[in-house]
C-alpha cells in the first residue's frame, strides 16, 4: 500500500489551517514536506507532526517549545527524551492552564455581579418611573 502523500491544499482541508500557517510552520522548520517542481507533499512523518503541532497549540504550548520537542525525536528515535521533555512541558503547562481558568472563574463572576446589578438597577428605574406617571396623573386629576 502506498504512503499517504497530501499536497498542500488537501493538508489545509484535513487540518482547517491556512496555506499560510503550513508554510509557516515550514519556514520554522515545524514541517519539511516533499517538494516536486512546486508541489509540496506532505507524507505520513508530516501528518504526525501536524497533529502534534495542533494539540500543542490547543494546550497552550508556544511553537518553539513544539518545534523543541518533535526535534528531539531526530536526537533519540527511542522517543525517551520527548517522554522526559514532554513531562516536564505538561507539568508547567497544566499549572499555567489551572492559573488561567481560576483568573477567568474569577472574571466570570465578577461580570455576572454587575451584569445583574445592572439589571436591579434597570428594574428599579422602571419601576420608578411608572410610579412617578401614575403620581403625574394623579395629581392632574385632582386639580379639575
Amino acid at each position: 500500500m502506498p504512503e499517504e502523500r497530501l499536497t498542500l491544499k488537501e493538508m489545509c482541508e484535513r487540518f482547517g489551517v491556512t496555506p499560510r500557517t503550513l508554510r509557516h510552520y515550514e519556514y520554522i522548520e515545524l514541517l519539511s514536506p516533499e517538494r516536486e517542481g512546486r508541489t509540496r507533499y506532505y507524507g505520513p512523518r508530516e501528518i504526525v507532526r501536524m497533529k502534534f503541532i495542533l494539540r500543542g497549540r490547543r494546550f497552550g504550548f508556544s511553537l518553539e517549545e513544539i518545534r523543541q520537542w518533535l526535534n528531539l525525536y531526530d536526537i533519540d528515535p527511542t522517543t525517551r527524551l520527548q517522554k522526559e521533555r514532554l513531562l516536564e512541558m505538561s507539568e508547567r503547562q497544566l499549572e499555567e492552564l489551572v492559573s488561567r481558568r481560576r483568573q477567568l472563574e474569577e472574571a466570570i463572576r465578577e461580570l455576572r455581579e454587575l451584569r445583574n446589578q445592572t439589571r436591579r438597577n434597570l428594574e428599579e428605574m422602571r419601576k420608578a418611573e411608572l410610579a412617578g406617571g401614575r403620581a403625574g396623573r394623579a395629581e392632574e386629576g385632582t386639580q379639575g
